[in-house]
C-alpha cells in the first residue's frame, strides 16, 4: 500500500512539474505583432509603441516605409546604432513634431494623433531626400 501512495505522488509530482514547464507558444505567437512593426495598444483602445531603426551600415533608410498605429497617444522609439545622425519628424493633419537628433543611441517621439495618414521622416538636412521618409496609417 506503501509503495503505491509513493508512486501516485511521484506521478503527481511529475504532472503537476511538467504542467508548470510546459506552454502553448502557437496562442503567443499569435499575439506577437508584425516583425517590422512593435506596438502595443493602451487599456483604452488607442495608441502604442511603434519601433523605427535607422540603418545600422550609415545608409539613409528606415527599416519600415509602412508604419500603422491605433489613433490616441502614439510613441515612436527611433533606434540609431550608427554614426551617422539621425531623427524622426512627423507631419500631418496639422501634427508637425520632431525627435531629439541622436547617433549611437535611442529617442522617443510621443504624439496625441487621430485618425488618418501621416508622414515621418528624417529631418536632418539631406536625409529625407536620401530615402529616409514613409507612412503612417492611423486607424
Amino acid at each position: 500500500m506503501r509503495r503505491l501512495f509513493l508512486l501516485l505522488l511521484t506521478v503527481l509530482a511529475l504532472a503537476v512539474g511538467a504542467s508548470a514547464c510546459g506552454g502553448d507558444d502557437d496562442d503567443d505567437a499569435a499575439e506577437q505583432p508584425p516583425a517590422t512593426e512593435e506596438s502595443t495598444t493602451h487599456e483604452d483602445g488607442g495608441g502604442g509603441h511603434i519601433t523605427l531603426t535607422a540603418d545600422p551600415g550609415g545608409d539613409l533608410s528606415f527599416d519600415q516605409t509602412e508604419l500603422t498605429a491605433a489613433a490616441g497617444d502614439v510613441t515612436i522609439e527611433l533606434v540609431n546604432e550608427s554614426g551617422i545622425p539621425h531623427n524622426v519628424e512627423v507631419e500631418g493633419n496639422g501634427v508637425e513634431e520632431v525627435s531629439e537628433t541622436i547617433t549611437e543611441g535611442t529617442t522617443e517621439l510621443s504624439l496625441t494623433l487621430e485618425a488618418g495618414e501621416y508622414v515621418f521622416y528624417c529631418a536632418v538636412p539631406g536625409h529625407r531626400e536620401g530615402g529616409m521618409e514613409g507612412t503612417l496609417t492611423v486607424e
